[in-house]
């Protein structure tokens, strides 16, 4: 008998001036940045409390506190590591990740493959166990006055009974 689970994971920052964007740790040149307390990675955010929610493990302000200063800075890489730690410990595994971007800038096509590599890699997780896909708001909200970026998550976890 299989323990099924789902989780998802929402996230949002907003840009500020700088040079280059992360998403799901690939560098995106760029005259703004993401405002956060990490590297602001909206991308490895979702998916890091996707897992967390499906394993029952808490979210990613509960574990990484933006208000302790010892996160400052950190590569969300990092946070996404020390979750399938966790739930490494629990005997979950990772069956699959579902990722969705959603911004009218930057274009994330021509970093997709790039995108799913590294999740892949970090994750230690076949390339066709991750899906990553992007959409806009049709230029409503903050969202299409490219204010920021959100990101929605899904993880399914699997342990065997």
């Amino acid at each position: 008998m299989l323990d099924v689970r789902l989780g998802n994971g929402f996230d949002v920052h907003k840009f500020k001036d700088g040079n280059e964007i992360i998403l799901c740790g690939i560098k995106i040149p760029s005259n703004y940045s993401l405002e956060g307390h990490s590297d602001a990675d909206v991308c490895l955010h979702a998916i890091t409390d996707s897992i967390l929610g499906a394993s029952s493990s808490g979210d990613i302000g509960k574990l990484f506190p933006p208000s302790d200063n010892k996160w400052k800075d950190y590569d969300s890489s990092f946070f996404l590591k020390k979750t399938i730690e966790i739930v490494n410990r629990k005997k979950f595994k990772i069956s699959n990740i579902d990722l969705t971007i959603i911004c009218q800038f930057p274009k994330i096509l021509p970093y997709s493959k790039k995108m799913t590599s590294n999740v892949s890699k970090i994750c230690d997780l076949e390339i066709d166990r991750i899906n990553i896909k992007a959409t806009t708001t049709e230029n409503l909200g903050f969202l299409g006055r490219k204010e920021g970026i959100a990101a929605l998550a899904t993880s399914c976890l699997i342990k065997e009974k």
